[in-house]
C-alpha cells in the first residue's frame, strides 16, 4: 500500500520505517526541510537501536522517501497517520493539539476523498470526534504503545493493535496496512473513538501510579525502618501484581508518561471526573526527585557547596538519548543551583545534555566523571553503570560516597569496598565506609 507518515520525529520516523519494513511504500512528512533531508539522506537525528539501519535501508531500496509537501502525500497516499506532537500547553497541564489540528487540516485539504487519515498521536478522549465532524474525511484512531530504546521490535512486533474506527471499510484497510502483523498472532481490539484513545492514555496512567506507588512505599519504609527493594521484591511473586515497575528511586521522566498523566487528568476534570489519584501520582513522583537532593546533601554534610558530584546518566532511560523531563538531569540542575561542581557522563545523551543545560560540566568517561569526585550519583540505569567496580571507582574518587537513585546497584558490595551507599527507600548497609 501507499502510507505517508506526518511528522518525523520519533514516532513518526519509527513508523515510517517499519512500514517499509512490512513491504509498504512510505512518504514521511515533516515541515522541516532539514529533518527531511537528513532521514531522506538515511541519517536518524536521535538514538533507538536498530533504526538507523532500517532507515538506511529503505530509503536506499527507494521504498522509504521524505518530503515537506504535504499537496505531494496528498495524491501520493491511501493511508496517511498522524504522528505528530503533543506536549503540554505552557499554561497548564492540559495538551497543545495545534501540531494534530494543523496536520488534519493540511491532510484534509490534500487527501483524496477516498483516503484514510489515522491519528497515531496520543491525545485527550474526543480529539477524534471533533475531528471527525470538523473535516470531510474518514478517520480513524491508531494508538503507538513504543517503548525508547525498544521502538522498532514494538512496532513490527507490538503486544496489541487497537483500532479506533467508525466504519467497516476503516477496519478492513488498517488490518490490510498490519496484515503482516496480524499474521504473526498480534491481538487486535477494535473500538469506538474514545476507547481508542484511552487506551494510551489509561495505559500510560497505571504505568505511572504504579511506579509512584512503589515510590511511596520507599517514603513509608525509610520512615518505618524498612526496605524497598526486599517489599518490592515480595509484592513482585503475587501474579495479581508482578515485578514490573516496582523499582523505587528517582522517579520516571521522558516526553510521555509526565505530560500524559497531567493531559489525562486535566481531560477527566474537563469531563466532571476528578482524576484526583494521578495529581498525587505526578506529586509522588517530583518528591523523588526532591529524596534524591537530601540524600546527596546528607552525605555531604548537610549542604553540597564546594562539592564535586558526578551524575551517573542524562538521559531519562537507557537505551535513549532522549532528555525530555529527565530526572538525572533536574537533580543535577538542583545541585549545581546549590553550589555543587557537578560533571555529568552518559554514553549517548551528553550532546543533547549540553545543549539543555550547558552550565553544568561533561565528562568523555565514566572514569573521567568519577575522577576527584566527592558524591557520586547514580541517577538513569544504564548497564554499564551497574558493572562499574566500587573497588576500583573508590581509588578515583576523592571521597566514596555513592547515592544509588535506581535501586539496582549491589548496596552490600559498594560497602565492602569502603563506600557510604544510600538508596531511596533502603536503609544504609551494615558496614558501610565512613
Amino acid at each position: 500500500m501507499r502510507l505517508t507518515v506526518i511528522g518525523t520525529g520519533y514516532l513518526g520516523a519509527t513508523h515510517a520505517a517499519c512500514m517499509a519494513e512490512l513491504g509498504h511504500e512510505v512518504l514521511g512528512v515533516d515541515i522541516d526541510p532539514e529533518k527531511a533531508a537528513a532521514l531522506g539522506a538515511g541519517r536518524v537525528p536521535f538514538h533507538e537501536p536498530g533504526l538507523p539501519e532500517l532507515i538506511a535501508r529503505h530509503t536506499g531500496s527507494g521504498r522509504l522517501r521524505f518530503t515537506t509537501s504535504f499537496a505531494q502525500a496528498g495524491a501520493f497516499g491511501e493511508v496517511h497517520f498522524v504522528c505528530v506532537g503533543t506536549p503540554q500547553r505552557a499554561d497548564g497541564g492540559a495538551a497543545d493539539l495545534s501540531q494534530v489540528d494543523a496536520a488534519f487540516a493540511a491532510l484534509a485539504a490534500h487527501a483524496a476523498p477516498d483516503a484514510l487519515l489515522v491519528g497515531k498521536s496520543t491525545v485527550p478522549v474526543g480529539t477524534a470526534e471533533r475531528l471527525a465532524r470538523t473535516h470531510d474525511a474518514e478517520i480513524a484512531w491508531n494508538p503507538e504503545f513504543l517503548r525508547e530504546g525498544f521502538a522498532v521490535e514494538d512496532t513490527l512486533r507490538p503486544d496489541r493493535l487497537v483500532f479506533g474506527v467508525a466504519s467497516q471499510r476503516a477496519e478492513t484497510v488498517l488490518r490490510a496496512v498490519y496484515a503482516p502483523v496480524l499474521a504473526a498472532g498480534t491481538p487486535l481490539v477494535t473500538a469506538d473513538f474514545p476507547t481508542a484513545e484511552l487506551v494510551k492514555t489509561a495505559a500510560n496512567a497505571f504505568l505511572a501510579t504504579k511506579i509512584s506507588f512503589i515510590n511511596a512505599m520507599a517514603e513509608v519504609c525509610e520512615a518505618a525502618g524498612g526496605d524497598v527493594r526486599t517489599l518490592a521484591e515480595a509484592l513482585g511473586h503475587d501474579d495479581r501484581i508482578g515485578p514490573k515497575f516496582l523499582r523505587a528511586g528517582v522517579g520516571f521522566g521522558g516526553g510521555c508518561l509526565p505530560k500524559d498523566i497531567r493531559a489525562f487528568a486535566h481531560r477527566a476534570g474537563e469531563l466532571g471526573v476528578p482524576l484526583r489519584l494521578l495529581r498525587e501520582v505526578d506529586a509522588i513522583n517530583m518528591r523523588r526527585r526532591d529524596r534524591v537532593v537530601e540524600l546527596a546533601r546528607e552525605l555531604c554534610g548537610g549542604a553540597v557547596l564546594g562539592a564535586r558530584v558526578a551524575v551517573l546518566g542524562a538521559a531519562f532511560k537507557p537505551g535513549s538519548d532522549d532528555i525530555r523531563d529527565s530526572p538525572a538531569l533536574a537533580v543535577a540542575a538542583r545541585l549545581r543551583l546549590e553550589g555543587a561542581d557537578v560533571t555529568v557522563y552518559d554514553p549517548v545523551a551528553a550532546d543533547n545534555a549540553r545543549k539543555a543545560f550547558p552550565l553544568l560540566g561533561y565528562a568523555a568517561t565514566a572514569e573521567d566523571a568519577l575522577r576527584g569526585a566527592d558524591l557520586v550519583l547514580h541517577l538513569t540505569e544504564w548497564p554499564q553503570f551497574r558493572e562499574i567496580d566500587p573497588e576500583r571507582a573508590a581509588t578515583l574518587v576523592a571521597r566514596p560516597r555513592i547515592v544509588d537513585g535506581r535501586g539496582v546497584l549491589d548496596a552490600d558490595r559498594w560497602a565492602a569496598a569502603g563506600w557510604r551507599f544510600r538508596a531511596p527507600g533502603r536503609p544504609a548497609p551494615a558496614g558501610e565506609g565512613q
